[in-house]
């Protein structure tokens, strides 16, 4: 198995998170990709740095006015006035539709900085500091060199993205979300003349990952989360979102009841392998979230370390060239353990 993975994208240390109304410390922490390091070379496997690759993996995937957002996010943020916040973050929030038949927004119609802020950065769980961009954009280039590790005929591969990308939509940044590592990947995978599914098995549904590729019936995505009604991202997530016009079928949610543990996963993956089978993949990008385990302090899933070690067995089964792009998870004490049986199950 080959592994990707940046010291850059320790970088990013959010110092910001609303949580029940109150500013609390933040739960995507450096210490995160230590913790998953550790867990790769105590298999001995030895992650590779990803090149610099440009920004068309990027562009093919997110509108270029909301990449260029992100970029100049920081420096922008620098002149407002001397009481502004230790990070770049939102006070306003316009108002979005949520029509599926818009695959991207124009771009911002405020030309002030404090009005974009509200446009591209989702919720107030994605704030910008002086290390975002270049921690967001090493977790991009992780996921591209992974992809084309499999394009290139590895069986197996592993991108440890940090920050996540699953809940970054085309032209916004949420849930700790800035780009979409995931779906950069299997775009960079299908312009390699790849028949992609995506497998989402991290507790939040992948509501980034579905809007981007939601009107495309050339990419399958199927997500495994935990029921949104009363849980992130609360609005997307649910049976009946099966995509729109062309891509009428290609998007399946499988939402789980609070409380679950591996059993209704066990079942859940067993409907999702049988679609994929049916779509007719023959490459597979798994986002892969720990939040699901019974720890995680945001969590509302039972899955034990052990379990992912069933959850990997069910995607080798599958026995299709596969690249896993990390997502959440934030127990910091059981996010190795969980990667490294997960490791054991997929390389069985």
């Amino acid at each position: 198995m080959r592994a990707f993975y940046h010291p850059d994208q320790a970088l990013h240390d959010p110092q910001q998170y609303m949580r029940f109304g109150r500013v609390v410390p933040p739960k995507d922490l450096p210490a995160r990709t230590e913790r998953l390091v550790a867990a790769l070379r105590g298999r001995g496997i030895e992650p590779s740095v990803p090149a610099a690759c440009g920004l068309d993996p990027v562009h093919a995937v997110h509108a270029p006015h909301y990449v260029e957002f992100l970029q100049t996010a920081w420096d922008n943020w620098q002149t407002l006035p001397a009481e502004r916040g230790p990070e770049a973050w939102p006070s306003t929030f316009p108002y979005w539709s949520g029509r599926p038949d818009q695959d991207v927004r124009p771009p911002c119609p405020a030309t002030g900085f404090l009005g974009q802020l509200g446009w591209y950065l989702g919720d107030l769980s994605v704030p910008v500091g002086p290390n975002c961009w270049i921690s967001t954009l090493r977790s991009a280039e992780t996921a591209v060199a992974g992809a084309s590790a499999v394009a290139d005929g590895a069986r197996l591969a592993y991108a440890l993205c940090r920050p996540s990308g699953h809940h970054a939509r085309a032209d916004r940044a949420s849930g700790f979300c800035y780009l979409n590592n995931t779906a950069i990947a299997a775009q960079h995978l299908a312009d390699r003349g790849a028949r992609v599914a995506i497998l989402d098995v991290d507790a939040h549904h992948g509501d980034g990952t579905q809007q981007i590729f939601y009107r495309r019936s050339d990419v399958l995505t199927v997500s495994i989360h935990a029921d949104p009604d009363r849980y992130y991202p609360f609005y997307t997530g649910y049976t009946a979102e099966t995509g729109d016009g062309p891509g009428q079928g290609a998007n399946l949610n499988l939402p789980l009841p609070h409380g679950s543990g591996i059993g209704a996963m066990e079942q859940a993956l067993s409907t999702a392998a049988a679609r994929i089978r049916d779509f007719g993949a023959d490459t597979l990008v798994v986002a892969l979230g720990f939040d699901a385990h019974r720890d995680d302090p945001i969590g509302v899933l039972d899955l034990t370390s052990r379990d992912f070690a069933r959850v990997g067995t069910a995607i080798a089964a599958l026995a299709l060239p596969t690249l896993v792009v990390q997502e959440g998870g934030y127990a910091i004490d059981a996010i190795g353990d969980s990667l490294g049986a997960f490791l054991d199950g997929i390389s069985r």
